[in-house]
């Protein structure tokens, strides 16, 4: 994956696994982030060529702690794509024919094809974080190492036939995950997002966190890497993957397709028969 020394400067590294080692936000002179509009223009631009080459694709993972906004971020990111080509996934805990496949079978069909930008809230990576805290299976039936293998050999195996993998984790601070999980009780237009489950998840959300610097550090890759991006404020968040995203498209799709002269002569032809001039 080719990278700009921005995009660089939010790569997990192996050697800091722990969260609490990156920033939850930045200071409004830490880093000239790019202008959000522009950024969200790009990705609309380049999607579209993307779609029109239909050669590559481009997975955007976005993984988080509840309260993150991973929804409000794929909106964001979504502006000005063209839905022909673009389209978002959310995943939450397996159930029914899920539970007896392999884990990384219900993701399999939500895939993006060739043209296509795929959006993945949650992903195959919360089979070794969420499953670790909420097992689907009996606990002694897992093997982690497997899993993680599983997903190295699964996203290389995407990268290599042409899709362009982008993961993203929302790193939040205890305070703000507190402060927007009042906030959904307060306002009614967030309410109906509060569950039971998400008192459980406040409660182990220690453990939850534990599990995906673990995971993190397994499955981040060369060719797949992780990037962690400061999600106190939202709208920094949205900057940073927004111009993370447009900088990948430019790569997959930098132009479009050239064009076949000799069929826009027949067009031309047609229309100037039919007294089109």
């Amino acid at each position: 994956m080719k990278l700009s020394a921005f995009a660089s400067s939010f790569l997990f590294d192996p050697k800091k696994p722990r969260f609490r080692d990156y920033p939850t936000q930045l200071d409004d002179d830490d880093k000239a982030l790019p202008g959000l509009e522009s950024s969200l223009g790009q990705i609309g631009e380049y999607q579209r060529r993307l779609w029109a080459n239909r050669a590559r694709a481009i997975l955007l993972v976005v993984l988080g702690p509840d309260t993150s906004g991973k929804d409000s971020l794929i909106r964001t990111l979504a502006t000005y794509a063209d839905p022909a080509g673009f389209h978002a996934w959310s995943f939450s805990r397996p159930q029914g024919a899920e539970i007896r496949h392999d884990f990384l079978w219900r993701v399999t069909p939500f895939l993006p094809g060739f043209g296509e930008m795929v959006a993945f809230n949650r992903s195959h990576h919360e089979a070794v974080i969420a499953e670790r805290v909420w097992p689907v299976h009996a606990p002694e039936s897992y093997n982690w190492d497997n899993r993680y293998r599983s997903i190295r050999n699964f996203e290389n195996h995407l990268v290599e036939e042409g899709t362009t993998l982008v993961k993203i984790w929302l790193n939040l601070s205890e305070d703000e995950h507190r402060e927007r999980l009042v906030k959904r009780l307060d306002k009614p237009r967030k309410r109906w997002k509060f569950d039971k489950s998400d008192i459980d998840g406040w409660e182990k959300r220690h453990q939850y966190q534990v599990f995906a610097e673990e995971a993190m550090a397994a499955t981040h890759t060369e060719q797949a890497p992780w990037f962690v991006v400061p999600g106190d404020r939202k709208p920094q968040a949205r900057a940073i993957v927004a111009a993370l995203l447009a900088e990948q498209l430019q790569h997959l799709a930098p132009e479009y397709p050239r064009e076949d002269q000799a069929v826009l002569d027949d067009y031309r032809r047609l229309l100037a028969e039919s007294g089109v001039k």
